[in-house]
């Protein structure tokens, strides 16, 4: 047995209590398990699928070698923290770098490389895609290794601030409670990244998320430094002489505590059992009950999480009230039939004509969750607390470490299944991401024109509108080059269409295309060149023609290219239509809205005036969203596996949870015969 120092444990509460401040400060470092630790996860396997048109099976994959890396990388950091002696305590150094590094990763994980350089390097769109998964799961092993640098030290250090088996769950549900008060904010970031001042105009959620993201690091940078300042060790100096204990014996000691794998496999099978779905919890509100609009369905998310986070921060006062009457092991399988009542609500909540019944599940698995996890480690202290009586060495990391381990893979595994059963669904991300593209060059055309309108309305100063004329040609130009490389990319993708008769028509639109850009690129050079050559000899009415006719040729270009987008659809829809035995109804419908979208752009007259124009562009835009429905079937499915999944790992839950065996009188007998072999070690 390791020998404990005798040097008088100053910091420590002999009677467990812990006070207000450093209540809030170890609560608020919640923030990031709960608020961003699966907030990324989802995000980037939502944006990634639907934004980025990745394979949702590959971005499965990528998501859970992060979680093998944990494997390596938990107990390590779990068993330096344990053993670390510096003069600011084995934790808070951990907390302060892990906080710092979670807030720089989360933001390089959105700011995926783009440019034109990239797209020098990986110039087939295969090659770019594989490019985007590289780096995605790149930054995903930097930003999980950052979770586990903080993660694992802050949530020992929870077990080792008391030893009162009711103070602990209370400190672990300040963390739930003071980090789900910031998990307010987060289900908005996916509505947030969907907003035009953080998107651009024709840019998408993954492109205001880079911005979100730097929002988001402002807040955890400072807050890193607090809880480095703020939060204190009660006990370091009773540790700080502790016997170094070695690596494997540690893990050795934490594997063969019956107790601790029952509570370990409770958590993991519920954790992986619901964040199976947790993306498909994402999907449903868009492409079921709004049937593809994603700003509505990002707006359903956002109050969604919200009354998530509320009722996580509620819920912790029934917690503190049930736990000490029904014991920890009673409350916490209360907190499983929570969740599968909330699951079996589903079946009447996912209501298109009534969407925000999606609130009533949300709440019941909220309070079930949060009972749940802020229960798993509390008990994992009182674990610590009966090793620590047997062995007389404090290792919360190490037995913290591996207890989040278990979750980590829950969620590792969960990702990698939720792509897998994205694809089972039959789930069009194709589809998504072509519309998308649709959408995105018509908003960004209303936006040029509403522009336009304003430009026109206050055209007093002619040299003004010379410059704006020749600025917009030359961007127009260098528009047309990245156009020009789409075309001839799709022309060589044209040739893989298996009907031939697809593969001519489009072929011929395509060379079509070429030639109307071509064109236009030479009558805004021709004018260009004769500004130039006039400048200074041109009176305001000639000024302002050519400005008109630039503006023309401009938007010109831009109709072409979403013609050329909409007609890419129609080829898509037409191939699904074809190999789809059960879902021709859906498709003659979406063919139908698709064509009927071609129809009014080509009713678009750029040399129209702009008010005409842009009442076109308005009507146009609004009829868009419904493309992105998906088949009955994969609607079907997302639901049945989305509601179905968790209900079957909750039994093996509650089959585990029975054989737990740490009743509440044993963890005040260990508290008391603790209490009291310290004083005799003190004295």
């Amino acid at each position: 047995m390791a020998q404990q120092t005798d040097i008088p444990a100053k910091n420590m509460n002999t009677d467990g209590r812990i006070g207000l401040g450093q209540l809030m400060a170890y609560g608020s470092g919640g923030i990031i398990p709960i608020a961003l630790f699966n907030i990324a996860g989802i995000l980037v396997g939502l944006m990634g699928n639907i934004s980025l048109g990745l394979s949702a099976f590959w971005l499965g994959v990528i998501l859970i070698i992060p979680r093998l890396w944990d494997a390596v990388s938990d107990p390590i950091v779990g068993h330096i923290s344990d053993n670390i002696r510096t003069p600011w305590g084995r934790r808070r150094p951990f907390i302060l770098v892990g906080g710092i590094l979670v807030a720089l990763c989360f933001v390089m994980l959105w700011w995926i490389p783009k440019g034109e350089m990239v797209k020098a390097w990986f110039p087939s769109d295969a090659g770019f895609q594989w490019f985007q998964l590289g780096y995605i799961l790149l930054s995903l092993l930097l930003f999980f290794t950052a979770c586990t640098i903080f993660e694992i030290p802050h949530g020992a250090l929870g077990m080792e601030m008391t030893n009162d088996p009711h103070v602990r769950t209370r400190l672990f549900s300040a963390k739930s409670f003071v980090g789900n008060l910031f998990a307010m904010s987060t289900p908005w970031l996916f509505a947030l990244a969907n907003m035009e001042i953080f998107k651009g105009p024709g840019g998408n959620e993954a492109d205001g998320m880079r911005y979100v993201s730097l929002m988001v690091a402002a807040i955890l940078i400072p807050l890193s430094v607090l809880w480095f300042f703020s939060l204190r060790e009660p006990g370091f100096h009773r540790v700080a002489s502790q016997k170094k204990t070695p690596f494997w014996h540690d893990m050795k000691h934490a594997i063969g505590n019956r107790n601790f794998i029952m509570l370990t496999l409770t958590i993991f099978t519920l954790a992986m059992g619901f964040n199976f779905v947790n993306l498909l919890g994402s999907y449903i509100p868009i492409f079921y009950v709004f049937g593809g609009d994603k700003v509505a369905g990002a707006y359903l998310l956002g109050i969604n999480g919200t009354v998530w986070a509320v009722t996580g921060v509620l819920a912790v006062f029934p917690l503190n009230w049930i736990s000490p009457k029904l014991g920890k092991r009673n409350t916490l399988i209360v907190a499983i039939l929570l969740m599968c009542t909330a699951q079996l609500s589903k079946i009447v909540c996912y209501n298109p004509s009534y969407p925000y019944l999606i609130i009533i599940p949300t709440v019941l698995l909220s309070m079930g969750m949060l009972f749940f996890f802020t229960l798993g480690s509390s008990m994992v202290g009182d674990i610590c607390d009966e090793n620590d009586l047997k062995t007389g060495v404090r290792t919360e990391g190490s037995f913290y470490s591996i207890f989040w381990w278990f979750i980590k893979m829950g969620t590792a595994l969960a990702s990698f299944v939720a792509g897998a059963l994205i694809v089972f669904t039959m789930f069009d991300q194709t589809q998504v991401t072509k519309v998308d593209a649709i959408q995105g060059s018509i908003k960004e055309m209303h936006s040029t024109v509403g522009v336009w309108l304003d430009e026109m309305a206050n055209a007093k100063d002619y040299d003004a509108l010379a410059g704006k004329a020749k600025e917009r040609a030359v961007a127009t130009i260098e528009e047309m080059k990245d156009y020009h490389i789409y075309l001839e990319k799709e022309l060589q993708r044209s040739q893989k269409y298996n009907n031939p008769e697809l593969q001519a028509k489009r072929k011929a639109e395509l060379l079509k295309a070429q030639t109307i850009t071509d064109s236009t690129a030479a009558m805004l050079r021709k004018i260009m060149g004769y500004m130039d050559s006039k400048e200074g000899q041109v009176n305001g009415e000639a000024i302002y023609s050519y400005y008109e006719e630039v503006n023309a040729l401009t938007l010109g270009l831009k109709l072409e290219k979403a013609k050329t987008y909409t007609q890419e659809l129609l080829l898509h829809l037409d191939q699904k239509n074809a190999e789809s035995n059960n879902s021709q109804e859906h498709f003659h419908d979406i063919l139908q809205n698709t064509t009927e979208l071609f129809d009014l752009l080509q009713n678009v007259n750029p040399k129209d005036s702009l008010k005409k124009i842009d009442e076109q562009l308005a009507n146009i835009e609004s009829s868009i969203a419904p493309l992105k429905k998906q088949t009955p079937y994969t609607l079907l499915m997302m639901r049945v596996v989305e509601i179905g999944l968790p209900l079957l790992l909750s039994i093996f839950s509650i089959f585990f949870i029975l054989r737990y065996s740490l009743t509440e009188e044993r963890t005040i007998e260990i508290k008391n015969l603790l209490r009291k072999r310290n004083r005799e070690i003190d004295n």
